[in-house]
């Protein structure tokens, strides 16, 4: 601690040390809400083929919703998506729910539009539907393949 700032802080109010703080800080912290913006996760899905944001990462899903997110991607040859690990940012996890006001994690959106989430991922694995959206992205299905063969 420098000799001013400890001079400055010598007998003020915790109050008055409270309030210098939170203003001083606010000039190089970045806003906590920026990061779980609107903005920031248009960025983050825009333009992608396949965005998931999950808990944990693909290679160490943290809850079983975003394991079987992550396996059916697998099953039908997806390897390259952006993961996105809501556990390591709690305004990404909060702005990702408001953004496609959808309560729940994991959430998969391909070319920046929101699919749904775990249940809705296996019910168009099973029903068929997720190979044609893989189409739509310009991604074919493994799982199409093995049913021409």
């Amino acid at each position: 601690m420098s000799f001013q700032l400890a001079k400055s802080v010598v007998g003020r109010s915790p109050f008055l040390l409270s309030r210098l703080v939170s203003t001083s800080t606010a000039r190089w912290a970045t806003p906590a809400s920026a990061a779980g913006s609107k903005e920031h996760i248009d960025s983050l899905v825009k333009g992608k083929k396949v965005v998931v944001f999950m808990k944990g990462t693909p290679d160490a899903p943290r809850c079983g919703f975003s394991n079987a997110v992550v396996q059916i991607l697998k099953m039908h040859g997806v390897e390259k998506f952006d993961a996105h690990n809501v556990l390591d940012d709690e305004s990404i996890r909060q702005g990702i729910k408001d953004y496609s006001n959808w309560p729940t994690i994991p959430q998969i959106f391909m070319n920046g539009e929101f699919v749904g989430g775990c249940d809705l991922m296996i019910e168009m694995h099973q029903n068929g539907e997720l190979i044609k959206e893989f189409e739509k992205v310009g991604i074919k299905s493994a799982l199409q393949e093995k049913e021409k063969k």
